[in-house]
């Protein structure tokens, strides 16, 4: 009956509090980022030999293989200095990953987003004095992930040379949209869906028919160069707003990209853009 006894205590399981909760969630969270850091890199080998080696460490202790065991342990003393050293540009790009998380943006400075806001208008007011056509689409509180994905990744801070030299029309990149997250430019080249909206005129182009079309699924702004008369257009929640200055477009997304109530969007007018 000892058996029994031992087995009921194995299976006696503990009061689970609500520390125990938050202990279980902010350690799975930790994971999780950690995997989605090291997918598609070389620190994936790098964790499956780890694997490898904590199970051999424990293989080595149950059947009572001291050598090994005596390996593992002398080994596992260098293996840090050694990820250090071999993965030090990955653990830099890791902090930073964590250094913009949702958690630490409260603690941004506001410039951070005029600045930003500043990049978007002069890049954006400069290619239409060239009459360069351009697209950026804007994330705000939904995520773009399923466009940036079809597109070219850049993950680059924003500036105006950045944007002007993507939509040169001789760059590869100079076809699609520009998707900034935050302060960066994520991705180049992507691919928009079209609008659907029977009441869109037919004079409009590709450009701007695209910029409605994924403003139409969430919350994003999409700022329109058209490359036929040079003007600046502005799409936000399937609507279209035109004719925009410098000074308007930079007040309408500071409105809009600074936490301030949104305007809703003019209605589409039938002339050409």
């Amino acid at each position: 009956m000892d058996w029994l006894s031992q087995l009921s205590l194995l299976l006696r399981r503990p009061a689970v509090s609500w520390w125990d909760v938050v202990d279980i969630v902010l350690v799975s969270v930790l994971i999780y980022e950690l995997l989605l850091l090291i997918r598609g890199t070389r620190a994936v080998q790098m964790a499956l030999s780890a694997g490898f080696l904590i199970g051999l460490f424990f293989v080595s202790r149950w059947f009572d293989l001291e050598t090994v065991n005596w390996v593992i342990r002398n080994l596992a003393t260098y293996v840090g200095f050694a990820i250090i050293v071999l993965f030090q540009a990955d653990i830099r790009r890791a902090l930073a990953h964590f250094g913009r998380a949702p958690f630490f943006k409260y603690f941004e400075r506001v410039t951070s987003a005029d600045e930003t806001i500043e990049d978007l208008v002069v890049a954006a007011t400069t290619l239409a004095a060239r009459r360069i056509g351009a697209i950026i689409v804007i994330e705000r509180q939904i995520g773009l992930r399923n466009y940036i994905e079809g597109g070219i990744p850049l993950d680059a801070t924003i500036t105006y040379d950045l944007l002007a030299s993507i939509f040169q029309p001789g760059s590869p990149l100079h076809d699609g949209a520009v998707i900034v997250q935050g302060d960066r430019v994520a991705a180049a080249a992507c691919f928009l869906p079209l609008s659907i909206n029977p009441r869109v005129s037919r004079e409009l182009g590709t450009r701007h028919r695209a910029a409605l079309g994924i403003t139409e699924e969430n919350d994003a702004v999409a700022i329109v160069v058209s490359e036929e008369s040079g003007a600046i257009s502005l799409a936000l929640a399937g609507g279209l707003e035109r004719g925009f200055s410098a000074e308007r477009l930079r007040d309408r997304l500071r409105v809009l990209l600074t936490g301030e109530p949104a305007v809703e969007a003019a209605p589409i007018r039938g002339s050409v853009v």
